[in-house]
């Protein structure tokens, strides 16, 4: 009976050691898991240069910034629209697509927050959008404005895009060719 009770007591602590170390498993798994990464910089290139002047040549039509922006004509798709995609892609026109840039207008100084400059581009967008659902003869079409937000809007990043979608929502109508 004696070495019947050492065997159950051997048994118990290993069961209690095996209890131990899988708990701290866990803790060590856990504490990883949710560790913090080390921040990085983010880079960011320098804000455009000053507008050229009337003797320098045309810009080209594309340009790069560090946010979606889309030259006049240019068809695209962008997450707010579409379930299938998590950043705005540029698509061919004559394929389905979300939204045609319609125009791109420049902000104007002197915006403090992410709503100004949304409003500021909405009302921007506002003659481009109807002289274009004008030519369309008909239809239901939504402004799809694109602008930087107000952290590169403060390093001086102006340019926006109006763009015109056939959907307001996620998964909704596309458009299935060039606006006129």
């Amino acid at each position: 009976m004696e070495q019947n009770g050492k065997q159950q007591a051997g048994r118990s602590r290993g069961r209690w050691l095996l209890a131990a170390v899988t708990a701290v498993a866990l803790v060590v798994g856990v504490a990883l898991l949710l560790w913090p990464e080390p921040k990085k910089k983010l880079l960011l290139p320098p804000p455009p240069s000053p507008s050229p002047s009337p003797s320098s040549p045309a810009p080209s039509p594309s340009k790069v910034l560090p946010y979606p922006w889309f030259p006049a004509g240019s068809c695209f798709d962008h997450p707010q629209l579409s379930t299938v995609i998590t950043s705005p892609e540029a698509r061919p026109c004559a394929q389905g697509h979300d939204a045609e840039s319609i125009s791109n207008p420049l902000l104007p100084e002197g915006l403090t927050s992410d709503f100004a400059i949304g409003k500021a581009l909405r009302e921007l967008c506002k003659a481009p959008a109807a002289t274009t659902e004008q030519r369309q003869g008909g239809g239901t079409y939504y402004g799809y404005p694109i602008s930087p937000d107000l952290t590169f809007y403060k390093q001086g990043y102006r340019d926006a895009t109006c763009g015109l979608a056939a959907s307001n929502h996620q998964g909704g109508a596309k458009l299935q060719a060039p606006l006129r």
